[in-house]
């Protein structure tokens, strides 16, 4: 059974993107939308505070300006909302224990078109057991569709295409819940799906600075081509069954290689969502999210969902 999407918001521009990105999503995949704001009670107030206002009053009333701007945007949806006074990591992992998706938003890098993440989002993608989305602030719905023709009117803006969804796959430890959302995404939006697989090209041997006598032929260098191959097939096997789950998927593959992030952050430029694994769930304070994670997170241009696997 479908659980809600849970979107944590606190009233800024990155958290009224990342809140409206989650009400489309909601209703691709026919579920319902909680809007939580996590505040936490200070020894003295916060300077944004009103004066005469207490915190709790504060927090209530960011919530309810979250709430009835998607209700505006989406009134069919059916949206809940959910006032947790904690610490906003626990209080955001609690409240998203058992959602499909949990949606944060994520400051811009203005004209790099990246993300800096705060602390908060960074530990509970780092810690959460259920996926992350992050939406970076200025996103609109019309950014996850490809360039609409002159003369489309923007009520007409949803029935243009969708762009593509991009995977960022892993052939030595290829994990189940990353793939399946992936693909899953990408039948929901009805377009393609842009496997990318980066991996790190076998060295070449370096010639010995001394010659001696030769005991037989030199090493024959094994070319790249044939390195991209191998990968290739790797690659081309690990999908099979997910493409047969899938048919109405279109799947498109790209091996190369280098460094994993760059190149996925290259392959985001035109995407409508990028989706990434992160193996392993750290309870502690301080979790990291890794070194590919983190450079998604930080530089990619569309929204990217991390998703959690043993």
């Amino acid at each position: 059974m479908p659980h809600d999407i849970v979107v944590g918001t606190d009233g800024s521009t990155e958290g009224r993107a990342a809140a409206h990105w989650a009400a489309q999503e909601a209703r691709r995949r026919g579920t319902g939308l909680t809007v939580v704001h996590v505040w936490h009670r200070h020894p003295r107030p916060a300077p944004c505070i009103p004066s005469g206002c207490t915190e709790r009053d504060w927090a209530e009333q960011l919530l309810r300006e979250s709430v009835r701007s998607v209700r505006t945007a989406h009134p069919a949806l059916r949206i809940t909302d959910r006032l947790v006074c904690d610490a906003a990591v626990t209080g955001l992992l609690s409240a998203a224990a058992e959602a499909d998706l949990l949606v944060l938003g994520s400051r811009g890098l203005g004209a790099l078109g990246g993300f800096l993440t705060g602390s908060v989002s960074q530990r509970v993608v780092g810690r959460s057991t259920r996926p992350v989305a992050l939406v970076r602030a200025g996103r609109v719905a019309s950014d996850d569709h490809l360039p609409a023709t002159d003369g489309v009117s923007p009520e007409e803006i949803p029935r243009t295409p969708y762009r593509q969804v991009v995977l960022g796959l892993r052939t030595d430890r290829p994990c189940d819940e990353v793939i399946e959302f992936a693909f899953d995404a990408a039948r929901r939006r009805g377009t393609g799906l842009r496997v990318v697989h980066a991996f790190r090209p076998a060295p070449v041997p370096s010639p010995p600075l001394v010659s001696a006598a030769p005991e037989g032929p030199p090493p024959v260098p094994r070319p790249q081509a044939q390195d991209v191959a191998d990968e290739e097939r790797t690659v081309a096997a690990v999908l099979r069954p997910w493409r047969d789950k899938y048919p109405t998927v279109p799947v498109t593959g790209t091996v190369t290689g280098g460094r994993a992030g760059a190149v996925l952050v290259r392959a985001a430029r035109d995407a409508g969502l990028l989706v990434v694994g992160r193996r392993g769930i750290d309870h502690q304070v301080g979790a990291p999210t890794g070194p590919v994670t983190h450079a998604l997170l930080h530089h990619a241009g569309c929204p990217v969902v991390v998703v959690p696997h043993d």
